[in-house]
């Protein structure tokens, strides 16, 4: 039987679509009043905004994903699973105090979380937490014999429980060298230890390098302004920068923090300790009681040997006092030891030429004003680099006044005298039975008598020789001794007067 074909008119088949039409809209409409009705539950929504937050984590993307574990932890706070992939979030951030505390708060919820574990584990071993490090690795063993997770962990909290060993025994020693060397590798294992950081920041300022120790206190007071040991490490930069009323003031704010910090209370009491010695040593100093000031500043020089800063300024303090009271040795020897912990201290280098040039060490004056001079070009130094050099250019010339044992300024009788003296006493026939050698050198003391005499006799001669120019070699070459003596004593007695003497 054929099937019977049914023809659909025009009007019909428009109505038809329009059927259709209001049917898919009425399907739409439902649909929305049936989810207004049913909505979707917390947990759904949770677990969508964690799979996005996986999908922003996997993509490096941590603050959007940060941000996405967050909600849902707020859509659904009792899932250890949120609390352990925000955790792992904050790690990626190297924000390890929070991821701690998510992955304890994970724990909570469900302590057979093994990953939650390793994150603790993870966590603190960079905070430095070796206890707390051992402790993880210890549980997640308990849950899981097989697993190596925290194997990398465990060796790690070994080495820095050994570190740590080795640091105590250098810092007790006050090797601080050391420490920071231990300090730096410690670090590699725990980089978010702030008592490492701070510990390494005590010991840069004990061995003068306070910009970076300062730098290492402002960061860990950016996290944490009322961190005690970061203030004391500031206050202890200021100290060993010669800053001592702010360093005080930095002391006590960590007092304040902690009544208990033992290290500000040290450092407090020897910095207002400094203070005051340095001042009463000053006023001793201006008010001309040298000896006294002396003593103030040998005292203060004992309190703290690493203060670079303070002590070169006491030394040289006293330095000026030992040139008050004549004791140019002894001030030598003060700004020798200012300049070994501070070379560049100009003070100090030109107290010590002067004293140089004053105890007639004349080369060292002169390479110590060279010195100066390299520092800071001035005029003023100029002129006393010129003058040390005058002055070690005479020295190195004979020094006829001292030859005939006269003073610097003698009449033309006492050159004259003295002459008369040296001259009999050193003549070679008094000593024509001495050794050979005795006879040798007692002509070379007779020859020097007389070019003195041949010099300090004459005018013009003895005007060169005061103000320094040399004599001319020729003029000394051609003298004989033996003239000027036989000269000299002819004159004396008359010239037709027969030449006889005794000696």
């Amino acid at each position: 039987m054929d099937e019977e074909v049914i023809e659909i008119s025009d009007s019909e088949r428009e109505e038809t679509e329009s059927t259709s039409e209001m049917d898919v809209e009425l399907t739409e409409q439902q649909t929305a009043d049936a989810e207004q009705i049913v909505p979707k539950d917390a947990g759904t929504i949770a677990e969508e905004k964690k799979k996005l937050g996986n999908d922003q984590y996997k993509a490096q993307n941590y603050q959007n994903a940060l941000k996405l574990y967050t909600d849902a932890i707020s859509l659904c706070p009792d899932s250890a699973a949120y609390y352990g992939n925000r955790a792992a979030c904050y790690m990626m951030l190297l924000n390890y105090n929070s991821a701690l505390t998510d992955a304890r708060n994970a724990i909570r919820i469900d302590p057979s979380f093994e990953k939650a574990y390793v994150r603790v584990a993870k966590c603190c071993l960079a905070l430095g937490d070796i206890i707390g490090t051992e402790q993880a690795v210890k549980t997640v063993a308990e849950l899981n014999a097989q697993s190596t997770a925290v194997s990398g962990e465990e060796a790690a909290a070994q080495k820095l429980r050994q570190l740590e060993t080795t640091i105590q025994t250098n810092y007790d020693s006050k090797a601080y060298r050391n420490v920071v060397y231990y300090l730096d590798s410690a670090l590699k294992l725990a980089p978010a230890s702030i008592r490492y950081r701070l510990l390494k920041a005590e010991c840069l300022a004990y061995l003068g390098r306070c910009d970076e120790a300062l730098d290492i206190a402002v960061g860990v007071m950016k996290l944490d302004s009322t961190s005690a040991d970061a203030i004391y490490v500031r206050g202890l930069c200021l100290y060993y920068t010669d800053n001592l009323e702010k360093g005080i003031l930095h002391f006590e704010r960590a007092l304040t923090l902690d009544p208990d910090h033992y290290k500000s209370k040290q450092m407090r009491s020897k910095s207002k300790q400094l203070k005051e010695m340095k001042e009463n040593g000053n006023m001793l100093f201006k008010s001309g009681r040298y000896r006294e000031a002396h003593v103030i500043y040998t005292d203060a020089l004992k309190i703290d040997e690493h203060n670079k800063d303070i002590n070169s300024k006491l030394l040289y303090n006293r330095a000026l006092v030992n040139t008050r009271i004549g004791a140019l040795r002894e001030a030598v020897a003060d700004c020798s030891r200012v300049l070994e912990l501070n070379s560049q201290y100009l003070k100090a280098l030109l107290l010590r030429a002067r004293c140089h040039n004053d105890l007639e060490k004349y080369e060292e004056a002169v390479a110590d004003y060279e010195t100066a001079l390299n520092l800071e070009k001035t005029t003023e130094i100029k002129r006393l680099l010129r003058e040390a050099k005058f002055a070690l250019k005479k020295s190195k010339r004979k020094d006829y006044y001292k030859i005939l044992g006269i003073g610097r300024n003698p009449t033309e009788d006492e050159i004259k005298k003295a002459y008369r003296k040296k001259a009999l006493v050193h003549h070679p026939d008094r000593h024509a039975n001495s050794s050979a050698e005795e006879r040798k050198e007692e002509e070379l003391k007779f020859k020097e008598v007389g070019e003195a005499y041949a010099i300090l006799s004459d005018a013009r001669k003895k005007a060169r020789y005061d103000s320094g120019q040399d004599i001319e070699e020729q003029e000394q070459a051609d003298f004989d001794p033996n003239q000027m003596f036989r000269s000299f004593f002819q004159y004396q007695n008359g010239r037709n007067a027969s030449f006889n003497f005794e000696f």
